[in-house]
C-alpha cells in the first residue's frame, strides 16, 4: 500500500476551516431483540444530520480484523495501523502523565481476580478509582526494584494502572501476560527475539507478576493479581500537526487516548472527567484550534460489559450534545467509532463502524437515520478508516490537487 502520510503531507495546506471528529468508542454493534444499540437509541440530532449529509462504513484495519483501540485510532488519524504499531503500555503511560524516556519500558495493567490460578474477572469488577489508588500506593511501597531494574506503578481509572521499568538492559520484545479472557491462567511472558535484553525482560515481567500477587495477598481489597499487556518502549512517529498543517486539540477523559494523541503531537487537555466536561472544554477552546478530536469512552465500556441498555443511554447522551457542536458551525463534522463493541459479543469485533460526515460539500446519502443499517446505504460506501482524515481535509478544502 502507498504511504498515505507522505502523500497528504505534500498536499495539505493551511486554512481557516475547522474540523471536528467525534468518536464514540466501540460504537458499532449487533442486533439485540432486532436492533443494535445505535438503532435502539433515540438519536434525533444525529438522524437529522445523517438524512441531509453523507454516510458510510469504516473498516478499522481491513475486513475481518478485530482491532485494538490503539491501531483503530491511528487509522482514524491517517496512520497506517499495520505500519505504525504501538504498544498499549506507552499510550497508557503518557495518558496518565508518566514520564517515559527512551529506553524505559511501560505496560498497561489490569487488576484482576484469580481463583486457583485461573482468571475469573479481568477487571476485578471495575473497582473504584479510589481503591485503585490505595492498591498502587501499597505496590510502590512493596516493589521498587527487580534485578537492578527500577519499578514504579501509577493509577489509571477503575481497574487500570501503568507500570514503568527503568534501567538495565531491557527491551519491548516480549509477550503479554494477559490471556485476554476469563477461564485461563495468567500467561508467562516470553521473549519474541533471541536477544539477551528480550530474555532478561521476559524474566523480569514474570518475576514482577509473582511479586504483585504476593503483595496483594491479604491486603484486603478485591483484586488479588494483575495482568500486563502492551509492553512497549517509546516510538518515533510523524507528527499530526506537521503532516496536515492543523492545530489540533485532543479532548478525552481516558488515559490511553490522551497518550496516543500526545504521541502524535496533538495538544492534549487532561481536565475532563465526563462527557459534559469534554464538551465544555471543546466550546471554550473552539476559537484557538483547527481540528478537534472528542472521545466518548463509555459506549465501549458498556459494550464490553454486555450492558446493552447503558450503551444505548450513553449514545443518547452523546447525541444530546450535537446541537452544541453545530451551534459553532464547524466546516466539517465527522461522527464515528474507532471499532465495534457489540454488547452481545462483550468484546471488540471485526464489524465495520458507521460513519457520518457533515459538510456543505457532502453528497446527500438519502438515509433515514444514523445507524449501521442505514450507513450501509450511504454514498461513502465501505472504506478503510485510514482514508477518513483525507476525506475530512478534502471537505475542509485543506488539500491541493494531486498531480498536474
Amino acid at each position: 500500500m502507498y504511504d498515505t502520510i507522505s502523500i497528504l503531507a505534500g498536499l495539505a495546506k493551511k486554512s481557516d476551516k475547522k474540523i471536528v471528529l467525534l468518536v464514540m468508542d466501540g460504537l458499532g454493534g449487533l442486533p439485540y431483540k432486532g436492533k443494535t444499540a445505535l438503532e435502539a437509541a433515540s438519536t434525533r440530532n444525529l438522524d437529522k444530520l445523517a438524512s441531509k449529509n453523507e454516510c458510510g462504513l469504516l473498516d478499522p484495519v481491513f475486513p475481518g480484523i478485530t482491532p485494538g483501540s490503539g491501531p483503530a485510532h491511528l487509522a482514524l488519524f491517517g496512520y497506517d495501523p499495520v505500519k505504525y504499531q504501538i504498544g498499549r503500555g506507552i499510550l497508557e503511560a503518557l495518558g496518565v502523565g508518566v514520564e517515559v524516556n527512551k529506553g524505559d519500558l511501560a505496560a498497561r495493567g489490569n487488576f484482576c481476580i484469580v481463583e486457583k490460578g485461573i482468571v475469573k474477572d479481568r477487571r476485578a469488577g471495575r473497582i473504584p478509582t479510589e481503591v485503585n489508588k490505595k492498591i498502587i500506593k501499597h505496590l510502590n511501597k512493596e516493589i521498587s526494584e527487580i534485578e537492578g531494574v527500577k519499578v514504579s506503578f501509577t493509577s489509571g481509572k477503575e481497574h487500570r494502572f501503568v507500570v514503568r521499568l527503568r534501567g538495565g538492559n531491557i527491551c519491548g520484545e516480549v509477550t503479554d501476560t494477559d490471556p485476554q479472557k476469563v477461564g485461563e491462567k495468567i500467561l508467562k511472558s516470553v521473549p519474541t527475539s533471541d536477544s539477551e535484553p528480550a530474555k532478561k525482560t521476559a524474566g523480569i515481567i514474570n518475576k514482577l507478576t509473582e511479586e504483585i500477587q504476593k503483595a496483594l495477598e491479604g491486603f484486603g481489597e478485591k483484586p488479588n493479581a494483575a495482568v500486563l499487556r502492551g509492553i512497549s518502549t517509546y516510538p518515533d512517529l510523524p507528527q499530526f500537526q506537521e503532516i496536515y498543517k492543523l492545530k489540533a486539540k485532543s479532548i478525552a477523559d481516558y488515559p490511553m487516548y490522551r497518550g496516543l494523541t500526545q504521541l502524535i503531537g496533538m495538544d492534549v487537555d487532561r481536565t475532563p472527567t465526563s462527557v459534559e466536561e469534554e464538551f465544555a472544554v471543546f466550546k471554550k477552546s473552539y476559537k484557538d484550534y483547527d481540528y478537534f478530536y472528542i472521545h466518548i469512552k463509555k459506549v465501549d465500556s458498556y459494550g464490553e460489559d454486555g450492558n446493552f441498555e447503558e450503551k444505548v443511554k450513553k449514545i443518547e447522551e452523546t447525541d444530546s450534545y450535537i446541537p452544541e457542536i453545530m451551534e459553532l458551525s464547524p466546516d466539517v463534522l465527522a461522527v464515528t467509532g474507532d471499532h465495534s463493541t457489540p454488547a452481545t459479543y462483550k468484546a471488540h469485533s471485526w464489524h465495520p463502524v458507521p460513519l457520518l460526515i457533515v459538510s456543505k460539500w457532502a453528497r446527500i446519502s438519502g438515509v433515514s437515520g444514523f445507524s449501521e443499517r442505514e450507513c450501509c446505504k450511504g454514498s461513502i460506501g465501505r472504506i478503510p478508516s485510514l482514508y477518513l482524515t483525507s476525506l475530512l481535509l478534502a471537505h475542509a478544502e485543506r488539500l491541493d490537487k494531486f498531480g498536474a
